[in-house]
């Protein structure tokens, strides 16, 4: 096999302010880097948190294939002389499919992560990571030339000048050329580190680019486009997956900082969010008079409409000589490569189809059409034979230049979106734009209560009757119960469905009884239209009914004579108007108002979305032996989706359409996916996705228009993979900016949602039928949206279990608490004495807040006052989009992913499934393991009083009277203060055992005695 010449290469720049672990206030640190079973060392840097190595460090990359799937780790340590062994520091850890080519290559700052979740890291390590293929370039384990000063177990790295290459950080640190004096010693190695890291420091002085703004990553041609990174450290990424910000030409101006600068003052137009696109529109309307053609006296008209390379042609008529059409043809202005238009009318024939007569318009002499002018009038046109001469036959016609604004757009045949092979019009009609509008969804409530009268068809025995109630596809069950004498039964259980507007399916219940396991007979049964139920909008009480149940079977006359009274039962029925259908994940819903038109608010702002174009997407099929794609563009908010043309053979596709919604609450989402259309090669295909993309509204600045360039990212089998790029161009402007800040006071879901609140099981089965009953609604669209698209833009299967996700949702708990535990270990370094200007300072602040208390609140609110104003300066100016460090996506195993689209119930081989399973028990026994520990705390504060070690409760006892006395004869400054003073205390007067509190608290019993 032929070694690759492929190489890994490593630049370890520096690191910044990492934790001192040497019990001096500082760290001997030096990286240890592992890759692909190749291990390398830098040289230890002595007594200094702010090292530069500018080390150069290469990896042989044996199979470039399994590239993806390798991770780089660095792992920082701090080394001990004294004892010869090593503190950890931090690690960074990088995908495989983070690495880009030399070219690309640029210095990142990444923050430190922990091992564990005890591990104590700070500061951030400076890497360049690339990909080169020189053959001059051996790895860095071939050199066995060492210098003396270093360790001989420590390969020589190859040193590097740091260039002009620009340098780019997630976050500012105020490194100042003060601080590192105090942290860098005298002496000639420091000395050169030192001018190396000020120089470093210079640069970074000249280049900085605050976090909230963007960084150049790499030149992109026009338009340009500037990179954006997201603004937590936590959520830093691969700069091939971050947003890029683009200044594109839209309505006639450019955007710049969010507003539109128009060249022309005049030039105005409603679609202002997209770039203006021309297109020639032939409007065929009908013939008349046509000459006859066939032996049989008739003629089969059909018209061809050509441009250049692009023809589209009308449907054909049987033996009709004044045939009628009304089809709208558009070709795209600058792919056109003619200035002739042919609107040709043929015979349909068996073997080749005969030549009727044509009409020819110079393209240069169409008039220009812009809306809101009226439609332009077809007029009548006189047929030309070969010869150029007039015949019998005329053909309406009307043709005109307009934009994507023109009302003819969504209906006409495209162009730019023709089928190579079939222009048939079904082909046609799924390639079409077309906004949709979901039905409005309503809760059914049926309360069974009881049945009376209830005949059994054997009479030797009592009835074991239950209730199924169906509607639809949607089935229910109360439990059985057994009839007594009286003949009847009580269950007094809700059932809850989900039903679209217009009702068209009838409730119907069914009372079965149980004859054996496995055999049921109906006992009666009910129909029940949905359009006679009382709908309510809030909990007051519907009155209920009674309903006679019809028997299954027929039963003679006489029979039914002798019987007085016929069976009933007791329900309670109501459409639910007060709740909001869930039929969307809750945590990306995009419409939260109630099912009852009467509740719904006024509008407060107008959402616009412009689809501009997308960029490098991959080949989802193969077309005459090479890859292509036939993308289109879904979009969903509310109860209207959107779908853009699909763009034939293009993988990089201009849609130019915009779309608006009104918005009703600025906490709802937008969402954008993009699809291949699977329904132009063979039947049954599915609809496959590329990617997706969500907007949050409530991230929005009003009025400011957001043009971003957003990755397309997906997560496959074999790992996260960008698809592709979608530009779009994003605007939420406000109506009424009282009512928008009026929305902030209310609750998010409506009132019946807190009123009478579902159970969690309950909210997943709703929410599964609705998605069905939107799905069957809009897949009788046409073109229609298939269930796969619903699905995907639904996140239907956003609550299945995910090892990654888990993963992902502690990580963001822990982010959250990081702000406790920083404060924790400033307060921890107060009590140490770290810093005694700092500590006396907060010793005089708190003396302060305990003589005057009433000071306190309005300290931290200033306080939060001034640190909001502070990070004004910093706020985001993007949207935000898919991240895959918070995901969890870059570095997640194989077989977690497997796992992860596995479908339910799972499919995988009874190893694999045990396998998997002992990994959850694993996993599960930790959690159990916290959660326990959590518990015992909990019940030694239990214990305190409850006597069930007596002679600790009796010392807590006393303990409590002695301080009511202490703290009834003295005022509480004192005690606070002393208490304050007493935490503060200086080392010196601090003991290394736990104290006497910690000690009492830890001996108290707990009930981990009695669990088996």
């Amino acid at each position: 096999m032929m070694m690759s010449n492929l190489k890994l290469g490593v630049d370890v720049i520096g690191a910044h302010n990492l934790f001192p672990k040497d019990g001096q206030g500082t760290s001997n640190a030096y990286v240890e880097l592992y890759f692909d079973g190749q291990k390398h060392r830098t040289t230890i840097k002595d007594r200094d948190l702010y090292p530069v190595w500018n080390e150069s460090f290469f990896f042989n990359i044996s199979d470039p294939s399994r590239l993806h799937y390798l991770n780089l780790e660095a792992q920082a340590y701090s080394h001990n002389r004294s004892t010869n062994g090593r503190s950890f520091l931090g690690k960074v850890s990088l995908s495989g499919t983070s690495f880009v080519p030399h070219s690309d290559a640029v210095v990142l700052h990444f923050p430190m992560e922990r091992r564990g979740i005890f591990s104590r890291v700070r500061g951030e390590l400076g890497l360049k990571v690339y990909i080169t293929d020189e053959a001059s370039l051996k790895s860095s384990a071939a050199s066995n030339d060492l210098p003396d000063n270093l360790d001989p177990a420590i390969p020589r790295a190859m040193k590097v000048e740091h260039r002009s290459d620009k340098r780019h950080v997630f976050y500012h640190l105020p490194n100042s050329a003060q601080e590192h004096q105090q942290h860098h010693p005298q002496g000639n190695n420091q000395s050169s580190s030192l001018a190396a890291e000020q120089d470093n420091h210079n640069e970074h002085h000249h280049h900085y680019i605050p976090k909230h703004q963007v960084d150049e990553m790499r030149p992109e041609p026009a338009p340009p486009s500037k990179l954006v990174h997201a603004h937590s450290i936590a959520s830093a990424q691969p700069a091939d997956f971050a947003l890029k910000e683009t200044s594109p030409h839209l309505g006639g101006g450019r955007v710049v900082g969010g507003r539109v600068i128009h060249k022309d003052k005049t030039a105005t137009s409603t679609y202002d969010l997209v770039e203006r696109m021309y297109f020639l529109y032939v409007r065929v309307v009908k013939a008349r008079e046509l000459p006859i053609m066939d032996i049989t006296g008739s003629v089969d008209p059909f018209v061809e409409v050509k441009v250049g390379n692009y023809k589209g042609i009308t449907r054909h008529f049987e033996k009709r000589q004044h045939p009628e059409w009304n089809q709208v043809f558009a070709f795209a202005k600058e792919r056109m490569q003619a200035s002739v238009l042919e609107v040709v009318v043929k015979d349909k024939d068996l073997l080749k189809d005969d030549y009727v007569g044509f009409v020819r318009f110079d393209i240069n002499d169409v008039p220009l059409r812009v809306p809101p002018d009226s439609p332009l009038a077809p007029q009548w046109y006189r047929l030309e034979d070969k010869k150029g001469e007039k015949i019998k036959g005329e053909l309406m016609l009307a043709v005109w230049i307009g934009t994507q604004a023109d009302e003819a757009f969504s209906d006409a045949w495209h162009s730019d979106a023709a089928m190579p092979v079939d222009c048939s019009p079904a082909i046609s009609a799924v390639l079409r734009s077309k906004v949709y509008h979901a039905p409005r969804l309503w809760y059914v409530r049926v309360n069974v209560i009881e049945a009376q009268d209830l005949i059994p068809t054997d009479k030797t025995r009592f009835p074991d009757v239950y209730v199924k109630a169906q509607l639809g596809n949607q089935v229910m069950k109360t439990r059985p119960y057994r009839v007594s004498r009286t003949l009847g039964a009580v269950w007094n259980e809700d059932f809850l469905f989900v039903v679209a507007e217009p009702f068209e399916d009838h409730l119907v219940l069914t009372v079965e009884d149980r004859v054996a396991p496995g055999k049921d007979e109906i006992v009666g049964r009910t129909y029940i239209p949905l359009n006679t139920v009382e709908k309510r909008a809030d909990d007051h009480m519907i009155h209920a009914r009674w309903y006679n149940l019809e028997r299954p079977v027929i039963v003679d006359v006489d029979q039914l004579k002798r019987e007085k009274f016929s069976m009933r039962i007791h329900l309670r029925v109501c459409l639910e108007g007060g709740y909001h259908v869930l039929d969307e994940s809750t945590h990306y819903s995009s419409d939260l108002r109630p099912s009852a038109r009467p509740l719904w608010r006024q509008p407060i702002g107008v959402l616009e979305l412009g689809i501009l174009n997308a960029v490098g997407l991959h080949p989802m099929k193969t077309r005459e032996g090479r890859g292509t794609s036939d993308t289109f563009c879904v979009g969903k908010y509310g109860q209207k989706w959107v779908r853009t043309r699909t763009m034939v053979d293009n993988l990089c596709p201009k849609y130019n359409e915009q779309y608006t919604w009104e918005v009703f609450d600025p906490a709802t989402v937008l969402t954008v996916g993009v699809f291949d259309n699977g329904q132009l090669g063979e039947k049954g295909n599915r609809d496959v996705k590329i990617g997706k993309i969500r907007i949050r509204l409530s991230t929005l600045e009003t009025g400011r228009i957001y043009t971003h360039s957003y990755p397309l990212l997906v997560l496959h089998p074999t790992g996260v993979k960008k698809m592709g790029e979608l530009h779009m161009a994003v605007r939420f402007t406000c109506i009424s900016f009282a009512n928008m800040l009026y929305q902030y006071s209310k609750p998010l879901l409506p009132k019946m949602h807190y009123v009478r609140p579902f159970s969690v099981m309950q909210q997943d089965m709703l929410r599964h039928q609705a998605v069905n009953i939107v799905a069957a609604r809009l897949g009788r669209a046409e073109p229609p949206l298939r269930k796969e698209i619903i699905e995907f833009m639904s996140d239907t299967d956003s609550h299945l279990w995910s090892m990654r996700k888990s993963k992902a949702n502690f990580f963001r708990m822990m982010t959250v608490f990081s702000g406790v535990i920083a404060v924790g270990k400033w307060f921890s370094d107060i009590c140490s004495w770290r810093n005694p200007i700092t500590t006396v300072l907060v010793h005089i602040l708190f003396l302060m807040l305990v003589c005057l208390p009433e000071l306190i609140l309005p300290t931290m609110f200033l306080y939060m006052f001034l640190i909001g104003l502070w990070n004004y300066r910093f706020r985001p100016r993007y949207p935000p989009h898919m991240n895959t460090k918070i995901s969890q996506a870059e570095a997640v195993h194989p077989d977690e992913l497997d796992e992860e689209f596995d479908t339910f119930p799972t499919t995988r081989n009874p190893d694999m499934v045990r396998l998997r399973y002992d990994r959850l028990r694993s996993v599960a026994g930790r959690i159990q393991t916290v959660i326990g520990d959590l518990a015992t705390q909990g019940e030694r504060f239990q214990a305190l009083l409850s006597w069930r070690d007596p002679r600790a409760t009796a010392i807590f006892v006393i303990f409590c009277f002695l301080a009511a006395i202490v703290f009834f004869i003295t005022p509480i400054q004192i005690v606070v203060a002393l208490a304050g003073f007493f935490t503060m205390r200086h080392p010196r007067f601090r003991h290394r055992l736990p104290s006497v509190p910690v000690n009492f608290f830890r001996r108290l019993p707990a009930r981990t005695d009695s669990m088996l």
